[in-house]
Formats: C-alpha cells, sequence, structure tokens
C-alpha cells in the first residue's frame, strides 16, 4: 500500500492544580464505551499469528537492539509462548544473536531505554539458559545497585516499562533482594514528589510523562491537562511486568497492584466508542481519533487485571472486549499490517497525523503483548 508510513523505530500536585478526573469537559464528551464479547481463543491467535507474520515479512532485518524494536520482541515472545511457533523463536534468537545477547550503550549505560533488550534476552534464557544471554544485562543492573547514584535516572514515565522488568526478573532469578530494593527506589523517585519529579498524580491514578507536563507546565490546547496515552501505556505494562515476575507475597507488590487498579479505574472511565483510548487521556478534543500503541498496552495491563483478579472481571472483561474489537476491526489491515499507531514520540503531538497507514515497531509489540493477555482471559 504506497500510502504506508513506516516509523522507525497527589497531595503535593492538588496545591498547585486540581488533580484530573473525568468530569466537567472530559466527561461531557466522552461517550459510552464498546459493548461486546471477547472473541474465541482461536480468533485471537488467528490476527496475533496475521500481524506478527506480517512485521516479520517485512522486516527480513530483525534491525537494532534499541527500545522501540526490543518491545517489539517483548511482544514476539509472548506471542511464542501462547503459540510454540518455532520461526518467532528463530526470528527473536536470530536478533539476540545479532547484538551478541549486548546492550545499546554496552554494560555502563544507565539509561533505563538501553535496558529494554535485556527483556527479550531473559526470555530466551528462560528458554536455553546460558549465562552469556544475560550477561550484559546482568552487568549492567549490577553496577546500578553498587552506585545507586541518588535514584534519579528514571525521569520519564516511559523508563519504568524499558528498565523495571529486567530488575524484577534476575532478582527473582538470582534470589538476590537487592535488584528489587533497586528497582523499588528508582520507581518511587519517578512516582514521588518527595525528592523526585512526582510524575504519578495520585487525584486521577495516571502519569505524567515527564516534569514538563506537572501542573503548572504544558497543557493542551483547551488548557487541561496532558496525559499522554502511551506513556501511561508503558506504565501500565511495566507494573503487569513486575507483578507478573514477582512472588505474590514480596514486600512491594501490594503497591504496585493498588498503582495499577487506581490507573485501570481511571482508564475505564474514559475509554471511547470505538474501544480506544485517546492520545490525550484529560482532553478528548486534543487530537481525537483512534490510535493504537496506548490502547493496546491498556488492553494488555487490563486483561492481565482481570484474569489474575486484580480488579472485577465482570467490569472489566468488557473493557478489554471493546478495546481488543476495536482494534482488530479498526487498525488490523486485511494483511496483518497494523495501523493508527502513534510513532515515536513524548506527547500526543508527536508523530502527527497518525492515521491507518502509520505504524511501528513497538506498537506491534504491545499488540501482540495485548493479544497474548486476551487469550489468557479468553481461555478462561
Amino acid at each position: 500500500m504506497e500510502r504506508r508510513r513506516f516509523v522507525t523505530a497527589g497531595a503535593a500536585l492538588a496545591a498547585t492544580l486540581p488533580a484530573w478526573s473525568p468530569t466537567g469537559a472530559a466527561a461531557a464528551t466522552r461517550p459510552r464505551t464498546v459493548a461486546g464479547r471477547l472473541p474465541a481463543l482461536a480468533d485471537v491467535v488467528s490476527v496475533l499469528r496475521l500481524v506478527a507474520d506480517h512485521w516479520i515479512g517485512a522486516n527480513t532485518d530483525p534491525g537494532d537492539n534499541q527500545w522501540a524494536r526490543a518491545t517489539f520482541f517483548s511482544g514476539l515472545m509472548a506471542l511464542h509462548r501462547l503459540t510454540g511457533e518455532p520461526r518467532y523463536l528463530s526470528y527473536a534468537r536470530g536478533w539476540a544473536e545479532k547484538h551478541s545477547y549486548a546492550l545499546n550503550g554496552g554494560v555502563t549505560t544507565r539509561h533505563a531505554d538501553n535496558h529494554c533488550a535485556g527483556q527479550t534476552y531473559l526470555d530466551l534464557y528462560a528458554l536455553e539458559p546460558e549465562q552469556a544471554k544475560i550477561a550484559a544485562i546482568e552487568a549492567s543492573l549490577r553496577r546500578m545497585i553498587a552506585a545507586p547514584d541518588g535514584y534519579d535516572d528514571w525521569t520519564w514515565c516511559d523508563a519504568l516499562h524499558m528498565a523495571m522488568p529486567p530488575f524484577a526478573r534476575l532478582g527473582v532469578l538470582r534470589g538476590e533482594s537487592a535488584f528489587a530494593d533497586t528497582m523499588h527506589g528508582l520507581y518511587t523517585h519517578t512516582k514521588s514528589a518527595e525528592g523526585g519529579p512526582g510524575l504519578y498524580d495520585t487525584g486521577s491514578g495516571l502519569w505524567y510523562r515527564d516534569a514538563r507536563f506537572l501542573p503548572g507546565g504544558i497543557t493542551s490546547p483547551g488548557g487541561l491537562p496532558v496525559l499522554w496515552s502511551r506513556g501511561n501505556g508503558w506504565v501500565a505494562a511495566a507494573h503487569v511486568k513486575v507483578l507478573s515476575a514477582l512472588p505474590t507475597t514480596h514486600r512491594d507488590a501490594p503497591e504496585y497492584r493498588r498503582t495499577l487498579a487506581a490507573g485501570l479505574t481511571a482508564l475505564r472511565k474514559v475509554q471511547r466508542a470505538d474501544g480506544f483510548w485517546n492520545v490525550n487521556l484529560a482532553d478528548p478534543a486534543h487530537l481525537p481519533g483512534p490510535e493504537t500503541s496506548g490502547t493496546a498496552f491498556f488492553t494488555y495491563a487490563t486483561a492481565y487485571a482481570a484474569r489474575t483478579g486484580l480488579v472485577t472481571a465482570g467490569q472489566y472483561r468488557p473493557i478489554v472486549a471493546g478495546a481488543w474489537n476495536g482494534l482488530v476491526t479498526t487498525a488490523v489491515h486485511p494483511d496483518g499490517f497494523l495501523g493508527y499507531v502513534q510513532g515515536v514520540g513524548d506527547r500526543p503531538e508527536s508523530s502527527q497525523p497518525v492515521t491507518y497507514d502509520t505504524t511501528a515497531d513497538f506498537g506491534v509489540g504491545a499488540f501482540l503483548l495485548a493479544g497474548a493477555e486476551v487469550a489468557a482471559l479468553a481461555g478462561t
């Protein structure tokens, strides 16, 4: 298709601005959510295969080992766990071997984006344990544990998705609490306004992308807060992956569960009639239209929460169904191309316009993660 454009890929807050909630202007224009049922498990798997196969066929070179492509491979490995398809494992293994299981920036990197590849390296290690596969990610995280440097590395909310899962998984793998302790210190700095940027809005249960968007900072053209959909999607996915790795009895697990549940409560109130979520969760008039990446991450997190009992399944299964059915009927092309993906950026205005023919590797990865959880929920 010639028109396709592939993309490379709280209390303290309320003191300055009342915490956003889905009332007033946002509620006035918010439509009722989609009704519907989850499709059959076989139908979910079929569309996942279609989308994955299209991406692989169009990208014979598996690409770099930076965060965007690494997110795709996290999704592909979720699909492999669901289907057992050897081609998906082979493609992921080839990508990791192409980069010698190394990190962009080397083992001295502290940048969360560079740690995202470690998620797939850990997936591959789990299937075929060889220390070389996780040597780089383990060495890099151990350097951060040894010199935490004030826990101020993660100043943007996306970082939680990129780096928290390797910390959680390595801690469990090695049986060492230092990984989860350091992770929680970094997370708390990002989340709390006491000593950190305070990106978590306790009033809404949602997150600002970074300090520029905090109360008193950047707002939408309509004067409302900017609570970016994909930024909140990264955060939701981070919580799912960490909770999936940590023992349910872990000291910090209740906080992670509460925070995820609060976010999903907020999201349930602002889902669009077509099943999607707007690029600005706080202002539906701000660049309205379907957007796949944020919606896919929210579908992933909501399906996980409904399946595991974190939220009430009877209330949230329709949210999952509406989102998944919207994604499949609106964003998936007949040949498996996934559209309406907002490209690389940090706010609603980034990589606009978002159209039926815009895609990105991380968006496909988010869709595969979502589908794997929808399949698990559909099977219950």
